[in-house]
């Protein structure tokens, strides 16, 4: 057996034992393959957070939400079915009622007629701290990285739906249909999925890792939207929460979200 066939034994057989990725890796650099590095450009955190400020959504008025939804979707090949019962959600657009049911009432000053009531919210994935859909995924499609963020690997979703059942944000979506004919302009640096894999915003993370801010936040020409590193005293979403009053979507359920709404 020559030395190329033994190297490659080795390493199936350290993932086999589910040694993971890693080592394998390690390894498989150890017999003279290439090492994986990460870009020195990449944006870190110990704990990414989104905030979203309803007040200047306001002033900026309903064109600043749709851009900010293009930007995502194009940079996702998102498709667009044209068909609300097909449609793949990443970030969009709802009432206030529908987004912050328990913060919704006509006597509360800061959703009153006139100020934010009758404006629509962004919502999406909340990447949340303790996230329900990463529990019930059988084959963890679904897994949670340590900076927080909430991903899945579209391989390996078999489309069961657990996941969604247990989001209780409705920020996960089906293909039903086969995607790929129904997005507008292709994306070729970000991965299109199939028919029956289940998707929903990742926080840009592909964009995360080669130094650039999500998309919907880069999309926002008057400061609507900002991340950062929550854990960061000195971050853009910690000075934010800090100075503004702040509320995160369905927060008696225990699930920590890490989208802040400022009201």
């Amino acid at each position: 057996m020559d030395s190329t066939r033994r190297d490659f034994l080795k390493i199936a057989g350290l993932t086999a034992l589910g040694l993971g990725a890693k080592p394998a890796a390690d390894a498989f650099a150890a017999a003279g393959g290439p090492r994986m590095t990460q870009n020195p450009q990449a944006l870190k955190a110990k704990r990414w957070a989104m905030v979203i400020n309803l007040k200047k959504f306001k002033e900026s008025g309903k064109e600043a939400l749709q851009r900010c939804v293009d930007a995502c979707h194009k940079a996702h090949n998102v498709p667009d079915f044209g068909n609300p019962k097909d449609n793949i959600r990443w970030i969009w657009p709802v009432e206030l009622a529908e987004a912050l049911p328990t913060e919704e009432n006509q006597y509360l000053h800061k959703f009153h007629e006139g100020a934010l009531r009758d404006f629509p919210v962004l919502v999406l994935c909340n990447h949340c701290e303790k996230p329900p859909c990463v529990r019930v995924c059988p084959t963890k499609a679904t897994f949670q990285r340590q900076d927080g963020l909430v991903l899945m690997d579209y391989h390996r979703c078999i489309g069961c739906r657990y996941c969604m059942a247990a989001c209780p944000f409705g920020a996960r979506s089906l293909n039903w249909r086969d995607p790929r004919p129904f997005i507008k302009e292709l994306n070729r640096e970000y991965p299109t999925r199939v028919r029956g894999v289940v998707e929903k915003c990742n926080f840009c993370a592909e964009r995360l890792a080669v130094g650039k801010p999500p998309a919907c936040v880069e999309a926002c020409k008057n400061g609507e939207m900002a991340f950062g590193d929550l854990e960061d005293a000195n971050s853009d979403v910690r000075k934010l929460l800090r100075d503004n009053f702040a509320i995160r979507r369905k927060p008696q359920l225990g699930t920590q979200p890490q989208v802040y709404y400022i009201v």
